[in-house]
């Protein structure tokens, strides 16, 4: 060997060994030193830096020097040194082995003739395995049945079966072979195995020829995707050949699967070469070893459980009677595909899951090191994976690979699995399958457990290519993936969209055409050809979105279906979809989310006004994804950002003083921003209201904060622009003061915003300019919100100003304090008791409040002249505010009982008790009612009845709007599906039961308006 190391050198040795990696260099040092005196030449340069190149160089070193002097005592001495020196591919793929596995050292310093297999040029043996152990063992691998003949073929078995697998290990270690491939090498490599260790069962038992056997590989090994060292799984399927009684031809089966497992079990002089496990065959251990293909099929389709159609995903002829073993599949096939539809399958592999992990967890204190079953282990990829398959696969077929990798490359081609997620867990699987791979070829031996001490860890990091500290990367690593895994294993395994595709008939698990059409008569579509044609244009092609969409739509369809209107649904859906179908995370969401798909399905199927909102702004799907997305935004959140948006958008320096047209511009985008806002926020609110997440007030506070926020920004805007335009700062405070709903923080879906204008010129400033300017500036707020936008429209309605339509629209608060000191009616006193200053400067709505005060809780309260006035004024409203031909009992708001009834009886008190009675100060309806409640003002019962009236009416009232899109005070009774699509939305059973509800809570709080309102006996 050229350049070996020679005495002369001997001072720099240590150093250099220790920089190449050995731990001990001086215990290498003294090897290399004998080794150089019995052989009379030492280890070229080369040689020691590829020994210092491998996993471990101490334990390469200690492999290499053993097989040298081997190899001398052969005879081959000579050819291993000239390899080693003139072959690089040698001396990598030697070394590389020498490095990690310590039992193929031992295997080579047995056999030193076999490196010849690591030589450059040769990907290991030509000859296929099945056809070179067959040989190994004396048997004809051209024959039908071969049968072996060697005089020791357990050994030759054996000897035969690690040449191979050395080879293996060499393509392996330095890269040539991805795991993936190395698996399924291992795996025909065993499969090979088992065919020559039947041919040695069948030299043993003489009446082999009266049956055939097929040997059915199971798990891994059925899967082509095998460790180096496992037990391999199997299942025996045998019949009797020709006219042999069936009997006999078993008990033959028998003995010849018995003993071809002791064949590759055994421990010989060379070992064993791993368990062959018969566990996983019908009835378990407990079972017949061999059964007949009838016997197969009936325990099947009778007797198995959960988990026995899992480990059949696996299943695959690996030796014996390939026709026999093809008969099998084609019988045991459809059946395992069919194993989702039973009762509770996922949820049964779910459990046998957590079973598992908590027997880990008792059995063994090293459940965190466990590569295979510990958490964001090998199983919780294919625990992930199989169960995917097994629910999705029975209706497409491109699922069914019984190779992990490849399945799970299939389930995110096909959209089952995120590309993401699916490209995180392939990393991590052949990560870990690595790892396991360089564990067990240490010293060829089954485990899956991450070893404990620091050498071990170094080999592993070191074999990964982690040079620098290859102990905490490896660890740091390793972390990593097992992280990743479990949360992906936990999104995926317990996907609730499993259990409702499971729960599909397997006919309906994926759409075809002629399945979608039956599917949805059955279902009830009002227009089974419509929802068809919606299905093939959200379903055709082959991109990745329709791929996703044919999982989703079967289930999909019964949640529409579930709802009020099954086809506005599914249309909503087609129109979602059309708009966010090329948004990467909108279908992923879906499948992954099923409470988002499920809701969305509710949603579009009972409301047109929140299919309206969300059409126009289709990214709010996202929210349907937790309750806590869906509960309302305190109001001061939500004014922080619209005002926000004000400033950001409504860029008035940029528009030239004075004009009036690029003055309007920047008004007119800021106030489409906060528009924008309200539609997010009313959908929000809508949407929370339909999955009853919200009560009757929390939908009322929350859409009147929605609507102040809104005339907030736009006055904000407003003053901007105005002030631009006239080229001075505003000369008056304004403020708006919420009335009716709006004031008393019960505003509906529908409902207008009754407001009043108030303005305070600043000291100094001319009353009239001022006038002029507050009056321009609500003009102007009114017409920012009347613009045609998207969003349901905010009307806003000043008619309950003094003196109404005729009096002005903006008054100073000089001027509301001499109409209301002279001219104020009962009425108008009735109407402030509503007004909520809530808009606008704050001092002016201080003041505003304290000028209206006395007004509305008189002291003393209201005479009894006022009393009768209002009094009258009800009575007249019940008789002419009517429409015609309305039949009174079922108008929500003026009806007996309605709303109308409940609120001016809240009213009536406080007009006569409330400047006594400071809880009745308040504008809104319950709280005053309580407040009377606690003042014994009101029996607590008759409050009770009064309330839960007002609640029923405005409930039905805001579903009415939610349902038709369109505001109704009536309850529906003409238009079947409106009428029944209501009734669903409140949740009762039958159109009949919510009239009736109605009904009775109605005339109940109508006997309660007579006696406290009326003055009735």
């Amino acid at each position: 060997m050229t350049e070996s190391w020679t005495s002369d050198r001997r001072p720099s040795l240590a150093g250099r060994l220790a920089r190449l990696g050995f731990t001990d260099a001086a215990r290498a040092e003294r090897l290399l030193e004998e080794a150089r005196r019995d052989t009379g030449s030492g280890l070229s340069d080369e040689l020691l830096d590829a020994l210092g190149g491998t996993a471990d160089p101490d334990l390469a070193l200690d492999g290499l020097l053993r097989l040298l002097a081997r190899a001398d005592e052969r005879g081959v001495g000579r050819d291993l040194r000239d390899a080693l020196a003139r072959e690089p591919g040698t001396r990598e793929r030697l070394t590389a082995v020498l490095g990690v596995s310590a039992a193929l050292a031992d295997h080579l310093a047995r056999h030193p003739e076999h490196w010849n297999v690591l030589r450059d040029g040769r990907a290991g043996p030509a000859a296929p395995p099945r056809d070179e152990l067959l040989a190994a063992v004396g048997a004809d691998p051209s024959a039908d049945e071969p049968v072996a003949s060697a005089p020791d073929p357990l050994l030759a078995l054996r000897v035969a079966y690690r040449r191979r697998l050395l080879a293996l290990a060499g393509r392996d270690l330095i890269g040539i072979a991805d795991v993936a491939d190395v698996a399924a090498e291992l795996a025909d490599l065993a499969s090979a195995a088992l065919e020559a260790g039947l041919a040695i069962a069948r030299a043993e038992v003489p009446e082999h020829r009266t049956c055939r056997l097929a040997v059915i590989g199971m798990g891994k090994c059925g899967g082509r995707e095998l460790n180096y060292v496992s037990d391999v799984d199997v299942i025996f399927v045998a019949e009797a050949r020709g006219d042999e009684p069936e009997d006999a031809a078993l008990r033959a089966a028998t003995r010849l699967a018995s003993a071809m497992m002791r064949a590759c079990s055994a421990s010989t002089e060379e070992g064993a070469l791993w368990e062959v496990d018969a566990a996983l065959r019908p009835e378990g251990k407990s079972g017949p070893l061999v059964r007949t293909l009838a016997s197969h099929r009936a325990y099947y389709e009778r007797w198995a459980k959960t988990w026995e159609f899992q480990a059949l995903l696996k299943a695959r002829p690996v030796a014996g009677d390939a026709g026999l073993g093809a008969r099998y599949l084609d019988t045991i096939t459809p059946i395992v595909w069919k194993a989702a539809e039973g009762e509770d399958f996922v949820e049964d592999v779910q459990h046998m899951r957590r079973r598992v992990e908590a027997d880990l967890n008792q059995r063994t204190a090293d459940s965190e090191r466990q590569l295979k079953l510990g958490p964001g282990g090998l199983r919780d990829v294919e625990f992930s994976v199989q169960l995917l398959q097994l629910v999705h696969g029975r209706a497409d077929e491109t699922l069914r690979s019984p190779t992990t990798l490849d399945a799970l490359a299939e389930l995110s081609q096909g959209g089952y699995v995120g590309r993401d997620d699916a490209a995180v867990l392939a990393s991590a699987y052949r990560f870990l399958r690595r790892v396991e791979h360089l564990v067990q070829l240490h010293r060829l031996r089954r485990t899956h457990l991450v070893p404990g001490d620091e050498a071990d860890l170094r080999r592993l990091g070191r074999a990964l290519g982690l040079r620098t500290d290859p102990v905490g990367e490896f660890t740091a690593l390793w972390r990593r993936h097992a992280r990743e895994v479990r949360r992906i294993h936990e999104k995926l395994f317990y996907r609730p969209l499993l259990r409702a595709v499971a729960r599909l008939p397997g006919e309906e698990a994926r759409l075809t055409p002629e399945a979608a059409r039956t599917r949805l008569e059955a279902l009830g579509y009002g227009d089974p050809a419509g929802a068809l044609r919606h299905i093939e244009a959200l379903t055709s092609g082959v991109s990745r979105r329709a791929a996703i969409q044919r999982t989703l739509l079967p289930v999909m369809l019964g949640w529409f279906a579930d709802a009020p209107d099954p086809d506005a649904g599914l249309l909503g859906f087609r129109q979602v979809s059309d708009a966010l179908g090329t948004t990467p995370w909108y279908l992923r969401l879906l499948r992954d989310e099923v409470a988002v798909a499920e809701r969305m399905a509710w949603v579009l199927g009972s409301s047109r006004y929140a299919t309206d909102l969300l059409l126009r702004a289709p990214e709010a799907v996202a929210m349907l994804g937790s309750d806590a997305d869906l509960a309302p935004r305190p109001a001061e959140a939500l004014r922080s950002e619209a005002l926000a948006a004000v400033r950001r958008h409504g860029d008035f320096t940029a528009a030239p003083p004075g004009e009036r047209a690029a003055a309007a511009a920047p008004a007119e985008e800021a106030a489409a921003v906060v528009r924008g806002l309200r539609r997010r926020e009313l959908f929000r609110v809508a949407v929370a209201d339909l999955l009853g997440l919200v009560d009757v007030r929390t939908v009322g506070e929350a859409l009147t904060g929605i609507a102040a926020v809104t005339v907030e920004a736009a006055l904000r805007a407003a003053i901007k622009k105005i002030e631009l335009e006239s080229r001075e700062p505003l000369p008056t405070r304004m403020a708006v003061v919420a009335m009716g709903r709006f004031g008393g923080h019960e505003l509906g879906y529908g409902s207008d915003a009754d407001v009043m204008f108030v303005h305070d010129p600043l000291p100094g400033a001319d009353e009239r300019a001022a006038g002029r300017a507050a009056h321009a500036v609500a003009e102007e707020l009114r017409r920012l919100l009347a613009l045609p936008a998207p969003d349901p429209p905010l009307e806003i309605d000043p008619n309950l100003r003094p003196e109404g339509r005729q009096g002005p629209l903006v008054r100073t608060l000089a001027s509301y304090a001499a109409y209301y000191a002279r001219w104020s009616e009962p009425w108008e006193a009735q109407a402030l008791l509503r007004a909520d200053p809530l808009i606008g400067d704050e001092g002016l709505r201080d003041r505003f409040r304290a000028l209206i005060d006395p007004v509305r809780w008189p002291e003393d309260g209201i005479d009894d002249d006022a009393v009768r006035q209002i009094r009258r004024l009800k009575a007249r409203m019940e008789s002419e505010r009517l429409p015609r031909g309305v039949e009174r009992r079922l108008h929500i708001k003026l009806g007996p009982g309605g709303l109308a009834d409940v609120e001016w009886v809240a009213q009536l008190l406080q007009l006569r008790h409330a400047h006594d009675v400071p809880g009745l100060r308040t504008t809104r309806t319950l709280d005053a009612l309580d407040a009377a409640v606690g003042a014994r003002l009101l029996d607590a019962g008759d409050a009770a009845v009064l309330e839960n009236a007002w609640c029923l009416a405005t409930r039905i009232r805001g579903s009415i709007m939610l349902v038709r899109g369109r505001a109704s005070d009536l309850l529906p009774t003409d238009h079947h599906r409106e009428r029944s699509a209501v009734t669903r939305v409140l949740g009762y059973p039958g159109t009949g039961d919510l009239l009736e509800d109605y009904r009775r809570h109605a005339r109940r709080a109508r006997s309660v308006v007579d006696r406290v309102f009326y003055g009735a006996d």
